[in-house]
């Protein structure tokens, strides 16, 4: 009876497993990349070229091969943001950050309100939303790479608080006067990249960028998927036929090994290293590398190791439903590099074609900011935004501490919401000093409200220089302010009702339209248009829901 009962049970297990992989295909699916295979156990020399194949993997969470995310779902993964608090000038005088010109938020943000849904608050990088609009900041004058300019005027969510603009503009560069580029094109190719969102547009955008290269720069292509592979070693741009013929054939499949394709792209990037040019990977993928070094403590480490080589490096995001947003800023953050999403081909467009100098050519590194503010005329103030980019005071002067790169024609705003002096600061579950008092700062300081420091490196350079600016106080209304401080403030106002910040005070959709519509300038490329459009999206589904 006992072993009847056990035959049947043995049957019904055979049959329930029939059915679940009955409609599995009896041999995994696979796409050809021909590449040089990395020297390693059981493959052939490092220096000969072989077709090989890589086994597309099915993936839990990610529907296999083609990841269709679930209607209101996502797997994208953001780090999570504690918004910058107001900090009172008796206990902090400094307040000092790393710049940032990556500008990845704003197009994530959009893409999300397009389809029709209210971004997740984490995905929202107020720094970089303002940061992905030009402004009409001067060039700069002499031997300095960028210029700096300040504006003063009343916070428009809280007329009782100043805003202070700080703007830096990087030098425009021709890209026929750039060093010659050696870049190095590190693709993701695993099952995860199977959509039109994500290898079809990394190839259209790369194709943009490479059609925009001279004969005096070089590309080659690095894969990865369940391993990496050379798919073009070093070739001269003037063969552009080849390199787009290279990208062409690309076909997504596999896991994710995105830790070797960082090791294969960099010992690429250093065999054919310009003395004298422009050495950089440029990393392109949803950022799901799960396959050997994934973890994101992991993979910072590594690139931390290799920026010491003076390569730079570039991250573009592509597609949704399992974006690691976290993973490629950290990246960029650490790697001497800038990061963007792209979420169409305008997009890819712009970070590949209108701004590609900006992309390619660095022109200062490790750039800080310190901010002294004088006690007389501030009680208290907050940093919009850059919440991981800040930096202890005594980071300033090291210049041993890594800080966010200026590419050519790149522009940088950063926004203080000031407390003015007299005024109560907000700083919940701080006690009152006892002991202490804000000294008056010398009558020689009276009409500054701040002096504004800046530390940069040349980008072959290990010794940094030193900027200093002072800022005077100013009464205008923000109806009164300077274009580029209506229109940075009309974005970091929409920022804060994103966030749903606890700071956005009376911020409202009807403030941002007003003073967005103030500021348009000539925008040519509608960016500025375009943002007015998303505010009118975003009200409705506000008001939805």
């Amino acid at each position: 009876m006992k072993k009847q009962k056990s035959v049947v049970l043995f049957v019904g297990f055979i049959s329930i497993f029939s059915l679940i992989f009955s409609g599995c295909p009896s041999e995994p699916k696979k796409d050809t990349v021909a590449r040089e295979v990395s020297q390693r156990p059981g493959t052939r020399n490092a220096n000969s070229t072989s077709t090989v194949t890589m086994d597309a993997e099915k993936k839990s969470n990610i529907g296999g091969d083609y990841y269709s995310p679930k209607e209101g779902s996502s797997n994208d993964r953001y780090a999570e943001i504690q918004e910058n608090p107001f900090l009172e000038t008796s206990r902090a005088p400094l307040s000092t950050f790393s710049i940032d010109v990556d500008t990845a938020s704003y197009a994530n943000v959009r893409r999300y309100i397009n389809d029709g849904n209210l971004p997740p608050k984490d995905s929202v990088r107020i720094e970089e939303l303002v940061n992905y609009f030009e402004y009409d900041y001067p060039q700069p004058v002499s031997d300095i790479p960028f210029s700096v300019s300040t504006d003063v005027a009343k916070t428009p969510w809280n007329s009782k608080h100043k805003i202070v603009q700080i703007g830096l503009q990087g030098k425009k560069v021709s890209l026929e006067n750039v060093p010659p580029s050696n870049l190095v094109f590190l693709l993701d190719v695993s099952g995860s990249m199977n959509s039109p969102d994500k290898l079809p547009l990394l190839k259209s955008g790369l194709r943009m960028l490479v059609n925009q290269l001279t004969p005096k720069d070089r590309v080659a292509i690095v894969a990865y998927a369940g391993s990496s592979g050379l798919v073009l070693p070093s070739t001269s741009a003037s063969d552009k036929n080849k390199i787009i013929s290279s990208l062409n054939m690309l076909e997504a499949g596999g896991s994710t090994a995105g830790g070797e394709g960082i090791q294969l792209a960099y010992k690429v990037a250093r065999q054919n290293f310009i003395s004298n040019g422009n050495n950089r990977v440029i990393l392109a993928t949803d950022g799901d590398f799960n396959v050997g070094v994934s973890s994101d403590e992991e993979l910072v480490n590594l690139i931390e190791e290799k920026r010491k080589s003076n390569i730079f490096l570039s991250v573009f995001g592509f597609g949704r439903g399992n974006l690691n947003d976290s993973m490629m800023e950290k990246l960029s953050n650490k790697g001497n590099g800038n990061y963007a999403y792209i979420d169409s081909n305008d997009e890819a467009r712009k970070a590949l074609g209108n701004q590609v100098a900006g992309t390619l050519y660095t022109i200062a590194k490790d750039v800080k900011i310190q901010v002294e503010f004088n006690p007389a005329k501030v009680a208290g103030y907050r940093l919009i935004g850059y919440e991981n980019r800040l930096l202890a005071d005594r980071d300033f002067n090291d210049d041993a501490k890594d800080a966010g790169e200026i590419g050519a024609g790149h522009s940088v705003t950063a926004l203080y919401e000031i407390v003015p002096a007299g005024q109560k600061v907000e700083n919940p579950g701080v006690d009152k000093l006892k002991y202490s008092k804000v000294r008056p700062s010398d009558t020689r300081f009276n009409d500054e409200l701040m002096t504004v420091k800046l530390r940069y490196k040349e980008p072959k350079e290990a010794k940094s220089k030193l900027l200093s600016i002072g800022v005077l106080d100013r009464n205008t209304s923000i109806d009164h302010a300077s274009a580029n401080l209506k229109f940075a403030s009309a974005v970091a106002q929409f920022g804060l009702l994103m966030r749903d910040s606890r700071y956005k005070g009376s911020a409202n959709f009807s403030s941002i339209e007003t003073l967005a519509r103030s500021a348009m300038g000539s925008d040519l490329k509608n960016y500025r248009g375009e943002f007015l459009n998303l505010v009118k999206r975003a009200r409705s589904l506000k008001l939805r829901g």
